[in-house]
């Protein structure tokens, strides 16, 4: 009997979920959202039961009609950095804090100044930035003490899914790289980090490689979906190590870039490493190695911004229409920093700003300049990237955002390389469902998967003359920060 495998994306809006026979092709796909929450300006919370609720009932769509004897192992890619809280009886102590939220401020400053980013980097490879985990568990323990004193686990949101799933209490070195309390080099919990979070040992899950199983669907899980009780769970990754298994980008000098809520540029190393400044992460990556990246918190949600909030259309592809004529040729720009930046400025008070509108400037040339702006963004993750050294010849590309043509040729044009769609493009999901078959030793190992399952299926090719004119565009994107910063804060301020 062949085996499939369950690969699931814990976004940030939605679930994606993905049933994969063991050849890798894709038998069926469900995605369920659910809400997020914005209490206050600049924050940002979910409830973990809806992440579990989604992924059950999305589950059992995904199952419908389909050999329920054959699936064999589970895989989870989720969204990174969120604090999930649990009480001596696992139940959840308040509704969970988002990589996008901003209120921690205050704690991150605290890190970065009296701590010290050079004792930061040392314990951890990286910096403080206001979406990690640690500072958001510094804010509960200075703004809710009585929740703070009544947590027993810490989890991150694909952890917390993953437990309710098998009971077992786990978490990847890819996902736990980016809570600020890994010891990211030596792949272990930093005892030094724990102590400056007031974070008890026993609070933390168990460490895994993404590839590494788990457990096992609990009895009344396996019950409820008509599934067998011996269903692997691995441990899984965070979404952009999962994206990236998912677009086979598990070689040194490889690269993605991901288009979905966020943006990212994903490069994988052959040993690790960390960018001076920080302004890079330097992660685990779901292969066993490592890898460094760049994150812009808004990317493809500027697009959406922009047509469902702005122009109040949905259609994507009509506003997209005839633009091509004119990249390169744009004197609008974007800065697409709708909840504040992460790489490289690390600053939660800088906001999404339009600049160069003429009295003739058209609805079509802003629309271009939010896919532009997004495209410089990554850019700036990229020259810190050249700053260290490393060439990027070419990139794989996933996410919402990517399935637009046009974005796609911006993005060639921007970054002077191909970049190469995959056949399959679901990233996560799919990145999940290839660690399962790890796992289950389908595979002997990622890069063996990789290679048998992802197969190239477009590369755009950047063109001399719009790639000249996007430097020049791009030489006056990036004064627009520094002069504005000042600005920002004093919206910010105020």
């Amino acid at each position: 009997m062949s085996s499939t495998y369950i690969g699931i994306d814990l976004g940030t809006s939605s679930v994606k979920l993905l049933l994969v026979s063991e050849e890798g092709r894709i038998l069926n796909s469900v995605a369920r959202n659910y809400p997020i929450f914005y209490p206050h300006s600049g924050w940002s919370e979910q409830n973990p039961e809806d992440w579990f609720n989604a992924v059950i009932r999305g589950m059992g769509e995904l199952l419908l009609g389909q050999d329920k004897n054959s699936v064999t192992g589970i895989g989870i890619g989720g969204q990174m950095h969120g604090l999930v809280m649990l009480d001596a009886a696992d139940d959840v102590i308040r509704p969970a804090i988002l990589w996008n939220d901003g209120r921690t401020v205050k704690q991150t400053e605290y890190l970065n100044e009296v701590v010290g980013r050079e004792k930061l980097s040392r314990y951890t490879a990286n910096i403080a930035f206001a979406g990690f985990t640690a500072p958001k568990i510094l804010w509960v323990r200075e703004n809710e003490p009585q929740n703070f004193a009544r947590i027993s686990k810490i989890m991150l949101p694909k952890d917390y899914v993953a437990y309710r799933l098998s009971g077992v209490h786990s978490t990847d070195f890819s996902d736990a790289s980016g809570m600020l309390l890994l010891d990211v080099k030596n792949r272990c919990w930093s005892s030094e980090m724990l102590d400056i979070c007031g974070v008890k040992r026993e609070w933390l899950p168990a460490l895994y490689e993404s590839y590494q199983p788990t457990g096992t669907l609990l009895a009344s899980i396996a019950d409820e979906l008509g599934l067998r009780c011996d269903v692997v769970l691995c441990a899984g990754a965070g979404d952009n190590a999962a994206a990236a298994v998912g677009t086979g980008t598990v070689y040194a000098g490889s690269c993605n870039l991901s288009l979905g809520t966020s943006g990212t540029a994903f490069i994988v190393g052959d040993k690790f490493s960390v960018d001076p400044n920080n302004a890079l992460h330097s992660f685990c990556h779901a292969n066993g190695g490592y890898h460094l990246m760049g994150c812009i918190l808004s990317a493809a949600s500027c697009n959406e911004w922009w047509m469902k909030k702005v122009l109040l259309s949905s259609d994507f592809a009509a506003e997209q229409q005839g633009l091509e004529s004119v990249l390169g040729n744009n004197e609008v720009i974007f800065l697409p920093y709708l909840m504040g930046e992460r790489s490289p400025h690390n600053d939660v008070k800088a906001r999404g700003t339009f600049i160069g509108m003429r009295p003739d400037t058209s609805r079509g040339k802003m629309t271009l300049a939010v896919l532009e702006g997004v495209a410089f963004a990554l850019r700036d993750c990229m020259e810190v990237a050249a700053s260290n050294g490393i060439k990027v010849s070419s990139t794989r590309i996933c996410g919402g955002g990517a399935k637009s043509a046009l974005w796609r040729r911006i993005i060639a044009n921007v970054l002077a390389i191909p970049v190469q769609t995959p056949w399959i493009e679901e990233g996560p999901s799919y990145g999940g469902a290839i660690l399962a078959m790890v796992a289950c030793g389908r595979y002997g190992n990622v890069c063996e998967a990789a290679d048998a399952l992802i197969k190239v299926r477009e590369e755009v090719c950047p063109q001399a003359e719009t790639v000249a004119a996007y430097d020049k565009k791009y030489a006056l994107y990036r004064q627009l920060y520094p002069a504005l910063k000042q600005v920002f804060a004093s919206f910010a301020d105020e």
